[in-house]
């Protein structure tokens, strides 16, 4: 039976279920406003039609009183409004639900980029053999961050589940009380979470998703690609961020690291408890039964008491579990033999630790803490630091950072800093974590904002003087972010890779150096294009110079879930890096609504590590083909300086920070308690922009329907090749490389999700008219010519199903988006009257906050 088009599948289970089961969600009373279901149906009219006419969304809503709802009251009018805001909320949680119910059917999980496909393939091109040898060497790490663009709540994360396992298997009962619970769980946080919760909310998707779903993947790659024979790679691992990352969050303590971990630890016990109960019932064989109830027992009390008298190492379990499988394959004709394997195969990839967490703290800080330290150990006559230490060239502090004597520790009660105490705390605590999860639950420190080869030996030589006397069991990861930064970036590298006390670290680490890359900074510093070709440049000269020390580079790339963030269709990038790009290993943060949305499922984690694990073996086989030839790369360049003067002069137009502040929903985000660290990084009360964090920066353009992180500066660079007649320089370009072909289809998806009628109005504004005119008609010229160029009759038309999705998720949205604007536009003239009524402020603020939610979880990855 031939398979339907991807675009029918998504119309006959997502869409058409989706307008099903919504017209019975409205006609659920939910509260005591009544045909509040009825009327939102009709506002939504009122607001396609509106748009269409040239409306603004003051008109918009008045009309919909005027016309439907004549006799409320301006309190009644608000009360309705906030309804509609619950209703749209719960509207997106259903459409996310059943898309998620639907994953497997829409997507063909044995299709191209899966690992069935990728093995069918290499087979019948007689190359088994040497895709054993990749899996053997290239691994995957996905990392999990708390960065706040998850607007869920824990509760309402649960409901999706209940409610996707429901639509599953159509359970019309099932579905009517979730529709009930849905209608009565509150979705705002009233206080922020705690770091520790933001760790346990993450911990939910490693034992319930990824435990099962990195372990199907080995089992496959171990009896399908290697039949049964031992795979010594881990191939996939996961990293963790909640708890160790220390960036701009200053309630992330060295006392939550120690907990994080401990929970960690606790959740894979428990994991391996439950699948051990499991074997129990199966493997109930002379020489095995009492062995396998006694590793029940120990597992159970362990994963309790961490300080469990009778609890045994990672390796002497798996040592156990190894002598059971013999005796079963020996005496037992091999009963259950998969059972077992896939337990050892769990072992192997996640031991006592669950996932490695990562510490991250920004080198300015770092320096700081540096500086005290350096001054107290001058005090006291320290060797290994001469008097004059801050007046030597870096150069020659450095060559004394690679030598501190180690043998002593040095006493970290002294310091009475908060900052200072925290982070040689924290060193303390990487030690402490190592000794009871393994080396790998904490071998990695992330210094963000890295500028200098010092910075990183500042905290080398801290390392080693605090925790790590006898052997330096972490690694020391760069961060570049800015575009000034990564051009700077092979320098810093090649002057650490000159030091040999940093290479024989090196050397001892496996000759490894991992090198972070950030997308989001990096976007917001330099625009799209820029971005974007600044990081795969750096990539390209990291990896030059990395090589010629004989080093492997290892990319870790700082990822968002929008375009603009580097997210997007991420597999396809991996797969379009050609041969001048390391790649032995593929690194990335997921975070928010990424996990839920890309891995919040079984189905869709495994589907999409199964496209990360053959995007980098694509990204191999690739290798016979050449690199970017000299005339291509010379247009790369050329479009992304283009484009990054354009970004340059747009962020420094001085209307550029006003619009934010005043137009935009950027100073909502801090109210939003949706996560634990500041929405911003300094503490003074005027905004500037090297202090704005990424993801409200991205979000509050979003919210806006005007996605110019995604785009802005690729409409100016394209019109200066069609003005100058060389536009096949460009066709010729997209046509040959795969990296320019992604990054335009990612940014394709940037514009399809912009909707400018809706701010319109502002165009008219005497102060920030002719701004929104700058950005509206980049908006114009990007679309035109990427039109253009990929021969489109419209955006996305290479991903019909894609477009259809967003195109639901938008529309469900459009009131919300209405009323958010409606009530942007009342509090600016509220603020300009005379006497303020400061109480109708607070009520349209709180409308606005309300607002991000739905706007939010319905975009899924837009900020």
């Amino acid at each position: 039976m031939p398979v339907e088009p991807k675009l029918t599948r998504f119309k006959q289970n997502v869409l058409s279920k989706y307008q099903i089961y919504n017209s019975i969600f409205m006609t659920l009373p939910f509260d005591a406003i009544s045909k509040t279901g009825v009327l939102l149906p009709l506002f939504h009219e009122t607001c396609k039609k509106g748009f269409a006419s040239g409306d603004d969304p003051t008109t918009i809503v008045d009309t919909f009183f005027k016309k439907y709802q004549a006799r409320r009251n301006r309190e009644s009018q608000i009360n309705l409004l906030f309804r509609f805001i619950q209703y749209i909320e719960r509207q997106v949680v259903l459409f996310d639900a059943i898309e998620d119910a639907a994953f497997p059917i829409v997507n063909n999980m044995e299709g191209i980029g899966t690992l069935r496909n990728l093995k069918e393939s290499t087979v019948s091109q007689n190359k088994l053999d040497e895709l054993k040898d990749y899996l053997e060497h290239f691994k995957v790490r996905i990392v999990l961050t708390a960065h706040p663009t998850q607007f869920y709540p824990g509760s309402v994360l649960g409901i999706i589940t209940d409610l996707t396992e429901a639509i599953k298997t159509n359970n019309l009962n099932d579905i009517n009380n979730l529709f009930g619970q849905l209608g009565k769980t509150p979705f705002f946080k009233h206080k922020k979470p705690t770091p520790y919760d933001e760790a346990v909310s993450l911990i939910w998707y490693l034992e319930n998703v990824f435990y099962k779903s990195f372990g199907e993947i080995y089992n496959y790659i171990q009896q399908n690609i290697f039949i049964d024979t031992e795979v010594h790679n881990d191939i996939i691992n996961i990293g963790f961020w909640p708890g160790g990352d220390r960036d701009g969050n200053p309630f992330v303590k060295p006392k939550t690291t120690i907990k994080v971990a401990k929970r960690l630890k606790q959740a894979i016990l428990k994991c391996y408890y439950n699948d051990l109960k499991a074997l129990r019932r199966k493997l109930t064989f002379r020489n095995v039964e009492e062995r396998i109830i006694n590793l029940e027992t120990i597992m159970y009390n362990y994963s309790i008491d961490l300080g469990y008298k009778e609890a045994i190492s990672v390796e002497e379990f798996k040592k156990e579990l190894i002598e059971i499988r013999d005796i079963i394959i020996n005496n037992h004709q091999s009963l259950y033999l998969s059972e077992i394997n896939n337990l050892i195969n769990r072992i192997h990839l996640f031991g006592y630790n669950f996932a490695t967490l990562d510490i991250r703290q920004d080198s300015r800080i770092h320096h700081n803490v540096f500086t005290t330290v350096i001054d107290n150990l001058i005090k006291i006559g320290h060797p290994s630091f001469p008097k004059n230490y801050h007046d030597v060239p870096e150069e020659e502090q450095i060559n004394i950072l690679s030598k501190v004597d180690s043998s002593n520790l040095i006493d970290i009660d002294v310091f009475e800093d908060e900052m200072v105490s925290n982070t040689l705390k924290t060193i303390k605590a990487i030690k402490e974590i190592q000794g009871t999860n393994g080396e790998l639950g904490a071998n990695r420190y992330i210094i963000s904002n890295n500028q200098t080869a010092l910075n990183m030996m500042q905290l080398f030589a801290m390392l080693k003087i605090v925790a790590f006397d006898d052997e330096l069991t972490v690694d020391v990861v760069p961060l570049f972010e800015t575009i000034t930064d990564l051009e700077n970036a092979p320098a810093v590298m090649e002057q650490l890779y000159t030091n040999p006390v940093y290479m024989a670290h090196l050397k001892s680490r496996g000759n490894k150096q991992t090198i972070m890359l950030g997308f989001s900074d990096g976007t917001k510093d330099g625009g799209y294009l820029m971005a974007n070709w600044g990081i795969y440049t750096a990539k390209e000269k990291l990896t030059e110079i990395s090589r010629k020390y004989d080093i492997s580079a290892i990319f870790f790339d700082g990822r968002g879930g929008p375009p603009a963030r580097g997210g997007g269709k991420t597999h396809q990038f991996y797969a379009s890096l050609g041969p001048t790009i390391e790649d032995k290993e593929v690194q990335l943060t997921i975070q928010g609504q990424t996990i839920s949305s890309n891995f919040g499922t079984h189905d869709s984690s495994q589907y999409n590590l199964e496209q990360l694990i053959s995007s980098g073996i694509a990204n191999r086989m690739a290798k016979q083909q050449s690199a970017m030839s000299d005339e291509d790369r010379f247009v790369m360049n050329d479009l992304a300086e283009t484009s990054y003067e354009a970004y340059k002069n747009f962020k420094g137009h001085p209307m550029f920070i006003p619009y934010l502040e005043r137009m935009s929903t950027l100073k909502y985000y801090a109210k939003t308690n949706i996560g634990s660290r500041p929405s911003k990084r300094g503490t003074s009360d005027k905004l500037v922009f090297s202090d704005l964090r990424a993801i409200p920066f991205v979000g509050s353009w979003s919210q806006l329907k005007q996605n110019v992180p995604g785009f802005y500066g690729v409409g100016t660079a394209l019109k200066a090749y069609e003005d100058k007649g060389e536009f096949y320089k460009v066709e010729h370009l997209y046509n040959n490389s795969k990296f320019f072909k992604t990054l335009l289809e990612n940014s394709m998806m940037s514009l399809t999700k912009s909707f400018f009628d809706l701010t319109k109005y502002m165009s008219k504004d005497e102060e920030f008219g002719a701004f929104w005119n700058i950005i509206y008609n980049e908006y114009i010229t990007t679309k035109s010519l990427l039109l253009k160029l990929t021969g489109y009759k419209e955006l996305m038309e290479n991903e019909p199903s894609g477009k259809a999705s967003i195109e639901v998720r938008e529309s469900i949205v459009l009131p919300l988006l209405t009323i958010q604007q409606y009530a942007l536009k009342k509090i600016q003239e509220l603020e300009k009257e005379a006497v303020k009524d400061t109480e109708m402020i607070e009520i349209y603020e709180k409308i606005v906050t309300r607002s991000l939610f739905g706007n939010i979880n319905a975009s899924r990855n837009s900020a």
